[in-house]
């Protein structure tokens, strides 16, 4: 208690260590100071050395008194001083000893973390050298310097506050409940974009009351701006309403006929004026507002144009560092590509929405269509049928205005008039080529891709016009096959119909109005659009007659919209700004939009190009997913098709397959020159003797035979060889050859076909073998060499060793055997079977034969009186002979005796040919001596050697020349047949057929959809 009496509670100083704690230091320090304990001290001085020994001051023990009696006055007097400073000072130090301790147990931690971090200093390999000599070398303060200044960057930017107000403003438009559709119904295509359905549209007096209350955000931006003058317009237009109403209920009072009407009161006539000027002032001013109202909207979608393209070419410069990714529009062009190639009989039609342009020929549909496409970009045509097929446009935006073919890389600039020219010929010629012989139009799709600034994304179908009577030049069934195609193409459920109709003509007139009725008869899917009402309403007496149309109460079509357009005057040289800037004018000077006959947004293309643009994507929106369903299942049945059918074997479509037999064909050509030299002529050697053996034999060998002498022998067969030389040996040897070589290629085609070969290249190997040997043919010039080898080894007679001598016995020997054996058989067959075979197989000769057979007994014995009687029988003998028969009661004809006179001097011959020959094989020595004092001749042996040496050169030479000349040419040949069958679609389908082949290739398609649609809509879904 006295010590906290010493310290007051108001100084702020507070101990907060209990002084029990404190006990063991101060007995420390006072046994050091003091030697003496006294354990007899008065208590106040140990509270206050408890207390004072927090101070950790050096406690030096004080001084003594001269007087004894006066010490403990001393130290009563100097304690309380230190015990106050110690107060004062004890806060101070505990923060030191806490911030001192603090860091040291902070320090200690750090050390501890870093002694368990790992030496980095050891990897420094993996950082290549450049780099540190890169961070060397680069001064980065003067790199630092030349970058550009912030506020020159900031130039170059929009106006990002102007842009954030606007949405900024749209928000709170939102947030208020104020439906923006509304704003600008009446106005503009804006509608399209911006209601939004279950909204009502504000009333006039809604609109007056906001526009009141939020006039002050209205001022803000452009868009503020525009919202202003469509309530301005609302305005308008309900005082015209009910100015008009006024009038409408108190007509002026009618005058009477008789008597001279009188003077109106000054007051009435000044009413009555007023009342009309009021009414012209508010439709002038109602126009002059629409005007603004939508000079401002053009002056906004150019900004915001420019804004776009700016971007989209800045994403452009960066094309070539990453990788390309296609656009949303692209990705469905190229699922709808992939289904127009696809087989139309195919049991999962296609569903997929796109826009199809129809309409009466010269209706003005392709000029909508360039509208929208911002390009002239389709041949015209005065009246003439111009568009033949269907041409699938696929409108994108993009940083340039281009259009590009599917199947070609070649980019039209359109904002280049050669580049246009040059389009519009591609299209017609693809048109032209498209179209088969004896028709008119084709049902083949050409597809286009047109990408530029602000052009809606969207795909249309423009189809030929539809027609009422067939011209001359035509064929009899276009207007059948123009009906065929519309339908096959607006009988898809999901696809919108853009109805052209002409309106400077009859609107009775009109055929495609029926069509489409016929084929949405609810008008769910359909927009109507008039062209050229320019001319209609110069044409017309009544204009109301343009509102019942475009209201839709003149045709008992329905559409989802209706649209009025101009499409320029009718010149083909018009641009696409001149027809904007004409029809814009057109509409701000009619008295169709000042009467209010047609709405804002129901005129000029712009607005329906964004109509149909929206409906396009609300369709594919709904639409796309059920569709990848339907070909999902499709693929699963085709695929558990396969499986159960063909489970060992790949999926390979007609192209694999075709690439597989190609291949095959290939290889079996190649083969042809492994084939030996020996095989070649000993092939070539055997066919020419067949096919010259005859001709040898009957023209050659036998006339020469019926000389006497050698010396008219060998003269003969000299004159009879150089005559066949010259004129059929070597035709016959080149026809031999070309035959040989189209056998070697079918055997090695067969043996291949061996060897695991499918039988589904059976019908496609065959048409190229015939294709490849028809396209072939010899050298002509080989023909001349030819001759000249051929008459140069039959000229020689030279036999130079035995061998060769034994070689042309043996050659002639199986020569005349094979003769004989022929002619026998031709003799039995003329005179029927011997006793023997009658009697063993029950057979009997017919008349005929037994007459030869008397003939022929008659015959053989005038050979053995006459043994060397020539070839040919006399008159006489003739005579005789039938005579003879006759005696034997057999009527017999002089020819049918000369015939079988023939066979049996053939067969006589022939085996006297035989015997001269077995005499001859030791005839090789009188040969030497030239047959000199020797009675045997043996120039027959030599005459089949010369035959037999032209038949091995012959060979040898036709060997050389299709080795090194004709295999390659036939390879070359094959090549070619391969590659054109390759690229004819439709003779591939003919050659390679089947169930399994169209199985693969639906799969293939099947997959290749499927795909393509899922990836469309992962793209769609991420859009959104």
């Amino acid at each position: 208690m006295a010590c906290r009496n010493l310290v007051p509670t108001r100084k702020g100083v507070r101990c907060r260590v209990p002084l029990q704690k404190l006990h063991p230091l101060y007995r420390a320090i006072h046994h050091r100071y003091y030697g003496n304990t006294n354990s007899q001290r008065p208590p106040h001085h140990t509270s206050a050395r408890y207390f004072t020994s927090m101070s950790r001051l050096p406690m030096r023990p004080p001084k003594p008194h001269p007087g004894s009696g006066v010490r403990s006055y001393q130290q009563k007097r100097h304690f309380w001083v230190a015990r106050l400073a110690t107060r004062l000072l004890k806060l101070r130090y505990i923060l030191l000893g806490s911030a001192v301790g603090g860091g040291y147990t902070a320090k200690k931690t750090y050390d501890e973390w870093k002694d368990m971090l790992p030496d980095f200093s050891e990897y420094n390999w993996v950082i290549p050298d450049f780099v540190w000599e890169l961070s060397e070398q680069i001064d980065l303060d003067k790199l630092a310097k030349a970058l550009p200044e912030m506020e020159e960057v900031a130039k170059l930017l929009p106006d990002f506050e102007k842009i954030g107000e606007n949405f900024t403003f749209i928000k709170s438009l939102l947030s208020s409940g104020v439906s923006l559709g509304s704003e600008v119904k009446g106005a503009s295509g804006l509608l399209l974009l911006l209601e939004t359905s279950g909204e009502a549209p504000l009333k006039a007096t809604d609109a007056s009351s906001a526009a009141s209350q939020n006039d002050s955000q209205y001022k803000k931006g452009l868009l503020g701006e525009l919202i202003l003058i469509q309530q301005q317009i609302q305005r308008h237009e309900e005082e015209v309403r009910r100015a008009a109403a006024v009038n409408y209920v108190h007509p002026p009072p009618p005058e009477p006929a008789p008597s001279p009407p009188p003077n109106p009161s000054p007051t009435h006539h000044i009413h009555k004026s007023s009342d009309k000027e009021k009414l012209d002032q508010l439709q002038e001013d109602l126009l002059r507002t629409q005007l603004k109202y939508q000079r401002m909207l053009e002056r906004l979608e150019k900004e915001n144009k420019e804004l776009r393209k700016v971007v989209l070419q800045k994403d452009d410069k960066g094309i070539h560092q990453r990788k390309v990714k296609k656009s949303l529009i692209d990705l469905y062009s190229e699922v709808l590509d992939i289904l127009s190639d696809y087989d139309a009989n195919y049991n999962t039609q296609d569903h997929l929405p796109r826009v199809v342009v129809v309409g009466d020929q010269s209706a003005g549909k392709t000029s909508v269509l360039e509208m929208i496409a911002q390009a002239r970009i389709f041949p015209r045509g005065s009246g003439e049928m111009m568009t033949r097929s269907p041409v699938k446009v696929t409108l994108s935006e993009g940083p340039h205005h281009v259009a590009l073919f599917k199947d070609s890389g070649r980019e039209f600039d359109l904002t280049k008039e050669e580049d246009l020219a040059a389009l519009r010929h591609e299209i017609e010629l693809r048109m032209r080529k498209s179209v088969k012989e004896g028709q008119t139009v084709s049902c083949e799709t050409i597809s286009l891709s047109v990408k530029g600034p602000g052009i809606q994304r969207m795909v249309l179908v423009d189809l030929p016009g539809v027609i009422s009577t067939v011209t001359t030049g035509m064929a009899s069934d276009t207007k059948e096959t123009i009906f065929s195609i519309s339908k096959a193409y607006m009988q898809n459920p999901n696809a919108i119909i853009l109805c052209i109709q002409d309106g400077s003509v009859d609107a009775e007139r009109s055929i495609v109005t029926d069509l489409v009725s016929q084929m949405d008869p609810h008008g769910k899917r359909t927009i109507f659009v008039l062209t050229k009402v320019d001319l209609a309403e110069k044409n017309l007496a009544s204009p109301s007659r343009i509102q019942q149309i475009v209201e839709g109460k003149l045709f008992p079509m329905k559409a989802l919209g209706y649209f009025a357009v101009v499409t320029g005057k009718g010149s083909s040289g018009e641009s696409i700004d001149s027809i904007k800037d004409y029809e814009e004018d057109f509409f701000q000077n009619s008295r169709l939009l000042r009467d209010g006959m047609l709405k804002a947004h129901q005129v000029t293309t712009k607005n329906l190009s964004l109509a149909v643009s929206d409906c396009f994507w609300k369709m594919v929106r709904e639409s796309v997913e059920q569709q990848a369903d339907v070909f999902k299942a499709s693929r699963f049945n085709l695929e558990t098709e396969w499986k159960n059918n063909y489970p060992r074997l790949r999926e390979l479509d007609r192209n694999e397959l075709y690439e597989k037999a190609k291949n095959e064909i290939l290889d079996e050509v190649i083969s042809l020159s492994q084939v030996t030299p020996q095989h070649w002529e000993a092939i070539l050697q055997k066919k020419l003797w067949e096919r010259v053996s005859t001709h040898v034999i009957e023209n050659i060998y036998l006339p020469a035979a019926q000389t006497m002498d050698s010396g008219t022998f060998n003269t003969t067969i000299d004159i009879k060889l150089k005559q066949w030389t010259d004129k059929q040996l070597p035709h016959k040897a080149l026809e031999v050859a070309w035959e040989t070589l189209q056998e070697e290629f079918a055997r090695f085609m067969a043996e291949y076909k061996g060897k695991d070969q499918d039988d589904i290249f059976d019908k496609l190997k065959e048409a190229v073998k015939d294709e490849s040997i028809k396209r072939h043919k010899w050298n002509e010039r080989a023909m001349d060499s030819l001759r000249v080898i051929q008459h140069n080894a039959l000229e020689d007679r030279s036999i130079t060793d035995k061998p060769q001598w034994d070689a042309a016995i043996q050659f002639m020997e199986q020569t005349l055997q094979s003769r004989l054996k022929d002619t026998e058989a031709v003799i039995k067959d003329m005179v029927g079977p011997d006793w023997k075979e009658r009697w063993m197989n029950w057979k009997n000769r017919t008349p005929d034969q037994h007459v030869r057979n008397e003939t022929k007994a008659e015959l053989e014995r005038l050979l053995k009186l006459h043994d060397e009687h020539t070839a040919y029988l006399a008159n006489d003998e003739v005579t005789t002979v039938r005579k003879n028969l006759e005696g034997r009661a057999v009527e017999v004809d002089p020819v049918l005796i000369k015939d079988t006179w023939h066979q049996l001097y053939r067969r006589h011959f022939l085996q006297k040919a035989l015997s001269h020959c077995n005499l001859c094989k030791r005839g090789f020595y009188y040969y030497q001596r030239h047959f000199v004092d020797s009675e045997l001749e043996c120039n027959d042996v030599v005459l089949f050697w010369r035959i037999q040496r032209m038949l091995v050169i012959t060979a040898n030479t036709l060997r050389q020349q299709l080795t090194n000349t004709e295999v390659r040419r036939l390879e070359k040949n094959v090549k070619e047949v391969l590659d054109d069958f390759g690229e004819d679609m439709e003779r591939k389908s003919q050659l390679i057929t089947g169930r399994r082949v169209q199985l693969a290739e639906d799969l293939k398609k099947v997959r290749e959809i499927q795909e393509k649609l899922e990836a469309f809509i992962e793209a769609l879904h991420k859009e959104k």
